[in-house]
């Protein structure tokens, strides 16, 4: 939150917490290393200083590198609707909720139809054609309260946090602390 009050990112955070908690160790002995118990002007107290932007600097940057590799992901994922779902107009609902999606992989019809500003007759007919595609897939059964997911999103948006999680940073190494699992559920290590 303070680097967005501050401007200093104004559209997006990087989850640089989910960083640090995964390197919860190094986070406590960093802020331990900042808390001078000698003269602030001391050397002692400057390396400790030293040790903690070095550690939140490296965070951030690991941080940053994710959700790039995240965001590129959703565009990739994008992509592929688009070419399943074949030629629709760019100011389609169908186009408008693979634009929005990304930011609420969980819709109902209502809700949807105010994300993109569409009405609910065009959202239901578009959301039935990205279903169709294998974009989005009805969670909950019946007439009433329905709601549709985008899993490749969802799954992509796992996969990052899992990555967050993990001390080397990949998505092949076991995370180091809770993150959910592919489908539901939280697991360590999996």
């Amino acid at each position: 939150m303070i680097l967005r009050r501050r401007g200093l990112a104004p559209t997006i955070v990087p989850p640089i917490s989910l960083v640090l908690a995964t390197w919860s160790d190094e986070y406590v002995a960093g802020l331990n290393a900042a808390r001078p118990r000698e003269a602030p002007a001391s050397q002692a107290a400057t390396d400790g200083l030293h040790h903690w932007l070095d550690l939140f600097v490296a965070a951030t940057s690991r941080a940053v590198t994710d959700a790039q590799s995240y965001g590129q992901r959703v565009r990739e994922v994008q992509a592929t609707w688009r070419d399943r779902l074949g030629r629709v107009r760019a100011d389609s609902a169908a186009a408008l909720l693979i634009e929005a999606l990304p930011g609420a992989p969980v819709v109902t019809v209502q809700s949807a139809a105010a994300l993109i500003g569409r009405s609910e007759q065009a959202v239901n007919e578009a959301i039935a054609r990205l279903a169709d595609a294998g974009v989005m897939k009805q969670t909950t059964v019946g007439r009433r309260n329905r709601a549709f997911e985008a899993r490749e999103l969802i799954d992509a948006f796992t996969d990052l946090e899992r990555q967050l999680a993990s001390p080397e940073g990949t998505r092949r190494s076991a995370p180091g602390r809770r993150v959910p699992r592919k489908g539901r559920g939280l697991r360590r290590g999996q």
